[in-house]
């Protein structure tokens, strides 16, 4: 989003919650190398379970959308400034995605799990439907959520109950990445990350039906920019609480089936294909809980100035995601100092809360000498290279 004092300050609270969010579950994953340290004491093994879980609960598919919404809402931001002036923003945009690509390259030779490449290329989604009407682009965000393909294959699997479920072909890829991940050169890695670690990412996007649902999040996003959800009137209020209620009823029941889900249908890969559809749809109410709630907070003057502190990491929250992916790497992978070996999820989220207070307090200090963070200057000056 552009810097201005137009800027909306609830959406900068939402990325920075986004961004501490992930800082924290990709501390507790060792930054995608998922490992177990010996001769922990059983107390701690127990607490670092309880850890897990909660933070899972809590963030695991709702952060990267919280980002994903707002992805599509900056979009309609600087199409609609372009638009006053006269100018379709969609081929200045496509430039956009190919610098944020490059950004996600480089961000991926660190932590192969990154996003931006996943969003430079699904971004492309939103050229050919920005112009359409509001209500087209609903229709078509909606028949993404509900993972059309899933439920093809779904249907299928009930037909053709002789086939075997084998493994997600994400998975053989995942299982290499010891090799390079332990190992103590940084070159390796870097080329294990681009080459077997981006072909697992992508492969399990896709798989985890994230690829559908994060082009319906962009479109959602430009809607809710069109009719200025974010906003706040008692017009935009009554829509959020709405949205609220609706996500708090929709999520429980969604939960609970995907709890059973395996249970209640004993074909394998039926079961499998049931489940990204009830997953995505839970983290889809579970997003909106967070999003609606925090949006709703805001008129609260006392919390409004607590949650305004996420703000200033939220404005560099590219800059801040491609640090705590070098941070994270050299913490835990072999080439820095192999703390996987050592840390189970209690001392993990203890090291992603430090950092995170320390992106916290570097945002802020670093925004009251710039506009933009490093890596949003630089993309912010591309992006508009040769513009008149």
């Amino acid at each position: 989003m552009e810097n201005s004092p137009n800027r909306i300050q609830v959406v900068d609270a939402l990325r920075g919650f986004a961004i501490i969010s992930i800082m924290l579950l990709h501390n507790i994953e060792h930054f995608d190398f998922y490992y177990t340290p010996e001769n922990l004491p059983e107390w701690m093994v127990a607490v670092d379970k309880i850890i897990w879980y909660t933070l899972f609960f809590l963030f695991a598919g709702k952060s990267y959308a919280i980002f994903a919404l707002l992805f599509g809402l900056t979009f309609f931001i600087q199409s609609n400034n372009q638009a006053r002036k006269g100018k379709d923003f969609r081929l200045r945009f496509a430039w956009r995605l190919v610098l944020l690509l490059l950004f996600g390259i480089i961000n991926s030779a660190f932590y192969q799990g990154d996003i931006l490449m996943t969003y430079a290329i699904i971004g492309f989604v939103l050229i050919p439907v920005a112009h359409l009407n509001s209500k087209t682009v609903l229709i078509i965000a909606i028949i993404l959520l509900l993972q059309p393909f899933e439920w093809f294959n779904f249907i299928y699997a009930l037909q053709h109950p002789q086939l075997v479920a084998t493994d997600p072909a994400s998975w053989a890829y995942f299982g290499k990445m010891e090799s390079y991940i332990t190992g103590k050169s940084l070159l390796n890695t870097m080329v294990g990350n681009l080459t077997n670690g981006k072909t697992a990412v992508f492969m399990w996007t896709w798989e985890a039906g994230r690829v559908l649902q994060t082009a319906a999040l962009f479109m959602l996003g430009m809607l809710a920019g069109r009719v200025q959800l974010f906003n706040l009137t008692p017009e935009t209020i009554k829509i959020w609480q709405k949205i609220l209620l609706t996500a708090i009823i929709s999520a429980i029941p969604l939960f609970i089936f995907s709890l059973y889900t395996d249970q209640l249908i004993t074909n394998k890969l039926a079961a499998r294909s049931l489940n990204v559809i009830i997953g995505s749809l839970a983290n889809l109410s579970f997003m909106m809980i967070w999003v609606s709630g925090i949006v709703l907070l805001f008129r609260n003057i006392t919390v409004k100035h607590i949650l305004s502190k996420l703000s200033p990491i939220g404005r560099m929250s590219m800059s801040n995601y491609i640090i705590q992916s070098v941070l994270g790497a050299f913490i835990y992978y072999g080439f820095g100092l192999s703390m996987y070996k050592y840390t189970g999820a209690t001392y993990a989220v203890i090291i992603g809360i430090i950092l995170a207070l320390i992106q916290s307090w570097f945002s802020a200090y670093y925004l009251k000498k710039h506009n933009h963070g490093p890596f949003e200057s630089i993309w912010h000056k591309l992006t508009w290279l040769g513009y008149k």
